[in-house]
């Protein structure tokens, strides 16, 4: 039923490279409308790289032509050295992709998944072995090898359709929102496995929109509507907001994000978590009484708190401030 490569292929000396990923000016037109628009960024090998931005800004779209699936409309696109405009099946013979629609097949099993993928990608009966017995450790998928897919939790899904992208061993792994709609246990599990792929020299380059995942990448670049507007480490990004932020619990958080969208002081104003965040400029945040406000508003006030930035405050920041800029 699944057929593995016949044949050895001849090996060809891959051209060296520093950086896994290289672009410049890239851009990606679909009529007037500019998804991608001139953008320039590296990826380092062996660097976990966090690519962010809310639905539509351009993440999907650049990976797409980072992979040699669509073409760009302009701009220079180098990946492990080689030129995809050009020879863009190169490149897919040595990276990965998985997205969270990652194209799993429900009614077969876990092995024959893998067995379907291993021969896509050429592998011969032996190096499947191999590869087998180390991606069904690695997804601790032992013992589940008979086990129909449609079967499986999405947790455990996740994990096939890594081992299943990555039983090529790829050296650059593309992830485009693998973890969304995952509960934040099998997130957490996760991102144990990419870490120990990272370990083994896999270069991987990720897009996520859950901030606690950003932080533990080693660069980021934020894009928004097609731009770039953030890159660097994690510590870096946050650096870029000097502004203040104040957290607030409350009882009634729609009526209190109502009464603060309307003060003048408060420049942003959105939920954190459980909790309200309140960007209050240069103002010192014991001279800005947000508690007695709210409370002359009738809404009960738990807790009021200067906090650092954190990447979803830089973020929410940064895409408030573009929107002014092309208002």
């Amino acid at each position: 039923m699944f057929a593995f490569g016949s044949q050895t292929k001849t090996p060809q000396a891959a051209p060296p490279y520093t950086d896994a990923v290289v672009v410049k000016g890239l851009a990606k037109y679909f009529g007037d409308f500019h998804a991608v628009d001139g953008i320039d960024f590296e990826v380092h090998k062996g660097e976990i790289f966090g690519f962010l931005g809310p639905n539509g800004s351009g993440k999907s779209t650049t990976i797409r032509m980072l992979c040699g699936v669509i073409d760009p409309t302009e701009g220079d696109i180098e990946v492990l050295g080689i030129d995809v405009r050009t020879q863009p099946e190169a490149v897919k013979e040595r990276i990965g992709y998985m997205s969270q629609k990652f194209s799993l097949f429900e009614e077969l099993t876990v092995d024959e998944n893998l067995k379907f993928y291993a021969g896509i990608y050429g592998l011969s009966e032996e190096k499947y072995a191999e590869r087998r017995e180390y991606v069904l450790r690695m997804a601790d998928l032992k013992g589940r090898e008979d086990e129909m897919t449609k079967n499986l939790s999405v947790g455990w899904k996740q994990r096939l359709a890594l081992g299943c992208s990555t039983i090529h061993e790829p050296e650059l792994l593309f992830l485009d929102e693998p973890t969304s709609g995952v509960d934040p246990i099998a997130r957490r599990q996760f991102w144990e496995l990419l870490y120990e792929l990272a370990a083994q020299g896999v270069t991987l380059f990720v897009t996520t929109h859950y901030m606690d995942e950003a932080a533990h990448c080693n660069r980021l670049a934020f894009i928004y509507r097609g731009n770039l507007i953030a890159e660097g480490s994690p510590q870096a990004v946050r650096e870029l907001m000097e502004d203040r932020v104040v957290a607030l619990s409350v009882d009634n958080a729609e009526d209190a994000m109502e009464a603060l969208e309307g003060v003048s002081e408060v420049r942003e104003v959105y939920m954190h978590g459980a909790n309200i965040h309140a960007n209050i400029g240069g103002l010192d945040p014991a001279d800005f009484d947000l508690a007695g406000l709210l409370q002359a508003e009738g809404i009960a006030v738990l807790e009021v708190r200067s906090v650092e930035p954190s990447l979803e405050d830089v973020f929410v920041h940064l895409m408030n401030a573009e929107r002014e800029r092309g208002a």
